[in-house]
């Protein structure tokens, strides 16, 4: 697992005109109103880990490079970006092309209890960072600072489990081969539990028994492979033990729960989850324990967890939280402090204060 993503400064990414040296902590809840910027700051982190492989930012992009700029081209020249990750840093700017694509310009890695930095290069349309992770460290670590960095990003995990339709990945049947981690849409969660099964019965068995309690009526998952090597996500209802169900017989909550509670639980967890709207087709009592699966979860690694549900932030702490508000087109995020809502706090959940306002997030009329 790479090191947490302890600081990051964004300027000029779609709504983010400025976001500086900003703090982010094991477990950041962020909320806020439809189009406050939530979702940028989360497809902030799917840009970034594009990069890390060959030509994966100009696929990423796509020839839609002004899409990515504040206020479009007119209004924004670049994308700037500071990253600290433990003792290592990472900047760079993103230059828009004639033909929409980016160059990565002033790309610059740090080692920071050293006071060090490396200039890595500018107009490249892949990072240098790539070449520069093979070098060796000249403090007589096992590698160096390049490598730290890509591999902090290449451990972030971004999950977006939206599609429970009956023709998306996760109720269909998947190749058991494709096992070693989940995917992003859980178009895998049939062998990557069969995996977890086989070699960590304990996460296995955790990932079970929360399921039973967010859906009474479950026992076990049914995880064989027919003769084409192919498996999908089978089930044992209890009472009906020779009775197999299938996938599409999950409802959409229970089903996104399930994969929910995998990327949570799994073995050997990501230096960074982030996960959008985890909420969406939740029970209440549902929700209350995806709030304890992340409140573990924050105690292993970080979570980056952007959300609109009352019923989910009432689960924490208001110092875990962090507002996102839009003004003049521009994205502000704010983490809280419990000292400023301290007499608030006597009488009313976060998940309250911010429905009474208290906690401003709620739609701003421009």
């Amino acid at each position: 697992m790479g090191f947490a993503l302890d600081r990051i400064t964004i300027r000029g990414f779609k709504s983010i005109r400025e976001l500086k040296d900003f703090e982010l902590k094991s477990l950041n809840v962020i909320i806020g109103a439809n189009g406050a910027g939530k979702s940028n700051f989360i497809e902030f982190f799917r840009l970034i880990s594009s990069m890390m492989k060959i030509d994966g930012l100009k696929e990423y992009v796509a020839g839609n490079a002004d899409n990515y700029l504040y206020g479009g081209a007119k209004e924004t020249r670049q994308i700037e970006v500071e990253m600290r990750f433990g003792q290592n840093g990472y900047d760079f700017v993103l230059a828009p092309t004639e033909d929409g694509f980016f160059l990565i310009n002033d790309e610059t890695r740090h080692y920071i209890p050293k006071g060090t930095s490396k200039l890595l290069g500018s107009g490249n349309f892949n990072p240098k960072l790539l070449m520069d992770k093979d070098s060796s460290s000249v403090f007589g670590y096992p590698h160096g600072a390049s490598w730290y960095t890509y591999d902090a990003i290449c451990s972030w995990e971004i999950y977006h489990f939206h599609d429970t339709s009956l023709n998306s990945g996760m109720r269909r049947y998947q190749d058991t081969a494709h096992n070693e981690y989940l995917f992003m849409d859980a178009s895998n969660i049939a062998p990557y539990l069969r995996r977890l099964r086989e070699e960590h019965p304990t996460s296995y068995k955790d990932i079970v028994e929360s399921t039973r309690l967010a859906i009474p009526f479950f026992d076990d998952f049914v995880l064989e492979p027919n003769s084409k090597e192919s498996i999908r996500l089978d089930w044992r209802q209890k009472g009906l033990k020779d009775y197999p169900m299938r996938p599409s017989q999950f409802s959409d909550g229970s089903i996104r729960f399930i994969c929910l509670a995998t990327a949570l639980l799994q073995p050997g967890l990501p230096s960074t989850i982030i996960i959008d709207e985890p909420e969406l087709g939740l029970h209440p009592s549902a929700i209350s324990l995806l709030a304890e699966l992340i409140q573990s979860a924050s105690k292993r690694t970080q979570l980056i967890v952007a959300t609109q549900s009352q019923a989910l932030i009432v689960q924490f702490a208001i110092e875990d939280v962090v507002v996102v508000n839009r003004k003049g087109g521009a994205s502000s995020f704010e983490r809280l402090e419990e000292v400023d809502y301290k007499e608030w706090l006597e009488r009313y959940s976060v998940g309250e204060l911010w429905s009474k306002n208290v906690i401003s997030g709620g739609p701003v009329y421009e």
